[in-house]
């Protein structure tokens, strides 16, 4: 699991005895994660996730839940999946699960390729628009017996707008309103490259989705930091 990075000027009014605390306290005290198994370490502001969950669903949720403590500057995800007797299943069982979600949601072309290695799911395929990349993968991963996803499935071009820039400028003002002055973006090609700072997590994911949502766009790379 890649780390995710995001400084923030808050991490340093915490202490890392404190961070761990409140990082420690926001998993156990969410109810859908079964936290017994696992530990937390902090260095520096930068939370480690290690140990082991039930589900792969559970897993980007305790990640969800350290994003949501202030003063976190980065996370590493190291959960293990170890599923329990009652969710084992075959890779052909899963494999037409997955096949079965994604036929029957109505924002997903026709196209979309499963493979099942061992419980970890790997999608391939195309479609039009990242967020349809982003369901197919979450059809998906709530699925019993998986462990794992890898979303491979990529964006179609699509005829480009007269200004990208301009574009995901209007749309991160409709979306993330004051931030949208500290954000400067890079467009070409269909790439878009985000710098500058936003003030939560909140706001960063706001800024990634607002230039996802621009026609054209197939690739989004945020260097955004949380200040």
């Amino acid at each position: 699991m890649p780390i995710i990075l995001a400084f923030s000027e808050e991490a340093t009014m915490k202490s890392d005895t404190q961070l761990h605390a409140d990082v420690a306290e926001e998993i156990v005290t969410d109810p859908s994660l079964d936290a017994k198994r696992i530990a937390v370490a902090v260095h520096d502001g930068a939370v480690t996730l290690t140990g082991t969950v039930p589900s792969y669903w559970q897993k980007i949720e305790a990640e969800s839940a350290v994003k949501r403590v202030t003063g976190v500057r980065a996370i590493a995800n190291e959960l293990k999946v170890e599923l329990a007797a009652l969710h084992r299943r075959d890779d052909t069982d899963i494999a037409e699960s997955a096949t079965k979600a994604l036929s029957w949601h109505s924002d997903l072309p026709e196209g979309i390729k499963v493979v099942v290695n061992s419980g970890w799911l790997t999608l391939s395929g195309s479609v039009d628009w990242q967020f349809q990349r982003d369901e197919a993968e979450r059809a998906v991963k709530y699925l019993s017996g998986v462990i794992g996803v890898t979303n491979n499935i990529t964006i179609k071009a699509t005829p480009k707008v007269a200004d990208v820039r301009d574009r995901i400028r209007r749309e991160l003002e409709r979306t993330v309103e004051q931030e949208a002055s500290h954000i400067q973006i890079q467009a070409q090609n269909g790439s878009v490259v985000l710098r500058g700072s936003v003030h939560s997590w909140t706001d960063l994911d706001a800024a990634r989705r607002a230039a996802w949502s621009v026609p054209g766009v197939t690739d989004v790379e945020s260097h955004l930091v949380v200040a």
